[in-house]
């Protein structure tokens, strides 16, 4: 049976996974967390992208990238370079990655919003931490405080909200209020 050709196109967002095969962890130590960061920021020079949020879980990853390249090169990039350094690192063998990454793409502002709420709150929801800043390997800081993070974009999903953007976020993530979906809902559609 063949596989359903991904949905592309130059400028489209997407919310892509990929999860450790058998749902094992992908990532042991603080280091393992660094090396596929640093590994995001050389796939962004080789398959320019800009990557609006990230979570890295001990066994998967989120990403909300948006790309005038097909997503697989840079997710092969990623995956392929990632399992070289995990499998010669531990002594691993087979594949690291389950099957293959998942894409979804993002196709209207809400949508993006509520996924990068998702991603952010990803700890949260695994008990990892009670609140989304406290988790180090996300990209929420770098919406809640004033950073020059390179690695991420900002600027469009903080345009997509009311003054003061930054505050308006954390509440967003943090409150989950229905209120706040509704704001949005009445002040943007």
């Amino acid at each position: 049976m063949s596989r359903k050709p991904r949905i592309w196109y130059p400028g489209s967002i997407y919310h892509v996974t990929c999860r450790g095969n058998r749902r094992e962890a992908i990532f042991y130590r603080e280091e393992d967390y660094e090396y596929f960061l640093n590994l995001v920021d050389d796939t962004k020079r080789k398959w320019p992208f800009q990557l609006h949020a990230y979570c890295l879980m001990t066994n998967h990853v989120h990403l909300l990238v948006q790309t005038d390249h097909h997503p697989q090169y840079m997710m092969k990039m990623l995956e392929s370079q990632y399992a070289v350094y995990f499998n010669k690192k531990y002594r691993y063998e087979g594949h690291l990655f389950q099957g293959r990454y998942k894409s979804e793409i993002i196709t209207d502002r809400n949508y993006f919003l509520t996924v990068s709420r998702y991603i952010h709150l990803n700890p949260v929801k695994a008990k990892m931490v009670a609140r989304p800043y406290e988790y180090p390997w996300s990209s929420y800081a770098s919406y809640i405080y004033p950073t020059d993070c390179l690695r991420v974009t900002t600027d469009r999903l903080l345009s997509c909200l009311p003054h003061p953007p930054r505050a308006f976020y954390q509440y967003y993530v943090e409150e989950s209020k229905k209120d706040v979906e509704s704001y949005l809902k009445q002040t943007f559609d």
